[in-house]
């Protein structure tokens, strides 16, 4: 299944794999029920604020899940509809993990984590340099939000380019406007949902 209809089944899979609750799963598993991550800590349901209420090794197994789950979304939409799927599919997983429909669409995550693995899936070139920048910023500002701002602004350019300049992308998808609408859209839900949350602890989940 390829073209328009390849594209929104590859989307609606990735969306339903991104709202799956891992930090809330993880946290009623590691306390058999008793913490609700959404009503502790920051109150973010991300892997930071699950190591800091329930431990280092949980909040990365969150994280890791988190990121498997962009993977899963780039790689499923891949399947059902070829690159445009891939694309769509990425960006939707990211979508469900911040505006997860279970829940009235509120009470999502950041989508840091699992914008990682969607951009392993499918700009899988990008990958180290958005890991390298997303550092570099973090250290440079002490400041998770400017860190996203500016591993958010080189992520956008670098899809443009590779897009205009049909560069090369490892084992991703070939580079076409669905990686530049996959890095525009991406980046602008997660830096909209670090602005909503602007009065609230900056981390990044």
């Amino acid at each position: 299944m390829h073209g328009f209809w390849g594209a929104v089944v590859g989307a609606l899979a990735g969306y339903v794999l991104g709202t799956f609750p891992t930090a809330v799963v993880v946290t009623r598993l590691a306390t058999r029920g008793a913490v609700d991550i959404r009503s502790v800590g920051s109150g973010n349901p991300g892997g930071l604020n699950t190591a800091l209420v329930v431990g280092k090794r949980w909040g990365a197994v969150v994280m890791l899940v988190d990121a498997a789950k962009g993977l899963a979304g780039g790689l499923v939409g891949w399947a059902i509809g070829g690159d445009a799927g891939a694309y769509a599919g990425a960006t939707a997983a990211i979508a469900g993990h911040i505006f997860p429909v279970w829940t009235g669409f509120r009470r999502g995550g950041k989508g840091v984590a699992t914008s990682a693995g969607s951009v392993l899936a499918v700009f899988p070139v990008f990958f180290p340099l958005d890991a390298a920048v997303a550092a570099a910023g973090a250290i440079g500002v002490r400041n998770a939000r400017r860190a996203i701002e500016l591993s958010s602004a080189v992520w956008v350019a670098a899809g443009l380019g590779w897009w205009l300049a049909d560069l090369p992308n490892l084992w991703g998808p070939e580079p076409s406007w669905g990686l530049f609408a996959f890095c525009a859209v991406s980046a602008a839900l997660i830096l909209g949902k670090f602005a909503a949350g602007a009065r609230a602890p900056l981390v990044v989940e």
